[in-house]
């Protein structure tokens, strides 16, 4: 049964898409971040916040999350 306007391979492309998406938003990284650092027992400060996106940085290849991670460290000192 075919319904009106539905096309199977539409539907399919977008639900790639989305699967495509993998990387999180930022406020889930930081909050990733975050509780490693607290579960550490470290002090929560922006050195701590910025030594785990700089570490992170370091072990990424993939230009896109790169970017990401370049985006946050600029948010901790508002560039």
């Amino acid at each position: 049964m075919h319904q009106k306007g539905y096309v199977p391979d539409q539907t399919n492309a977008i639900a790639q898409y989305f699967n495509k998406a993998s990387l999180p938003s930022q406020q889930e990284t930081l909050g990733r971040i975050v509780v490693e650092i607290l579960s550490e027992g470290r002090s929560l400060n922006r050195k701590a916040i910025c030594t785990k996106l700089l570490a992170r940085l370091q072990q990424t290849a993939d230009a896109e999350e790169e970017a990401h991670f370049h985006t946050l460290i600029g948010l901790l000192f508002n560039r």
